[in-house]
């Protein structure tokens, strides 16, 4: 499916065709991709590189369906997912740590499958809400529907910082889900484009503070 396929199914089931339309709205903002994966590129043969991008996209993609997120983009290893828009949902910051969680239990899971194959490569993940700009843009036939606004920058900068296995959040994310799920503060760190230091916070691939 690509993404103009996505967006009249977005339209469909919403009911509404403005859905699409520009708007302001407050939007949780995924970014994942592959650690190592350049390197991985650069030694591999052609039929195991798309072998490998296969495996993860129709993994994520069953994950990011089951949680009824919006992709709204991907290049290379790298992914963009929405929550919250074009179609509102209860809880979008609990919403999104769910999928994040599964999204990173999936791909561990095709980790160490690429590993036994001697493929070293690891996966993380990054998280941000906040108000954004969204809607449909493009031209002729080919549309994307995209958010556009400071959280989508913080959450591409949390995903760079986050190393294999870890999910990195921002101050809102950890107000929002702090009670339910587990968190940790990692501290003040220095994420490229901001002068000041961002509060990050680790969560954890647990679904509840008891376990």
């Amino acid at each position: 499916m690509d993404l103009l396929d996505l967006d009249n199914e977005l339209v469909e089931s919403s009911r509404d065709d403005r859905v699409l339309d520009g708007q302001q709205a407050e939007v949780v903002a995924i970014f994942c991709d592959l650690r190592g994966f350049t390197a991985f590129s650069l030694r591999a043969e052609p039929e195991e590189i798309m072998g490998v991008l296969g495996e993860y996209y129709a993994t994520l993609g069953d994950v990011i369906t089951r949680h009824k997120a919006t992709l709204t983009s991907f290049a290379g290893d790298g992914l963009m997912v929405l929550v919250n828009a074009p179609v509102p949902c209860a809880d979008p910051a609990l919403r999104a740590a769910r999928l994040a969680i599964d999204m990173q239990r999936a791909v561990q899971g095709l980790i160490i499958g690429w590993q036994q194959r001697g493929y070293i490569i690891g996966f993380g993940i990054g998280f941000a809400m906040g108000p954004a700009t969204v809607g449909s843009i493009g031209y002729g036939g080919h549309f994307n529907y995209t958010a556009i606004g400071n959280v989508v920058n913080l959450a591409s900068r949390l995903c760079s910082a986050a190393e294999n296995q870890q999910i990195l959040v921002d101050s809102s994310i950890a107000a929002a889900v702090g009670s339910q799920l587990e968190l940790s503060l990692v501290g003040g760190r220095f994420l490229k484009g901001y002068g000041d230091r961002i509060d990050v916070f680790l969560l954890r691939t647990t679904y509840t503070k008891s376990g």
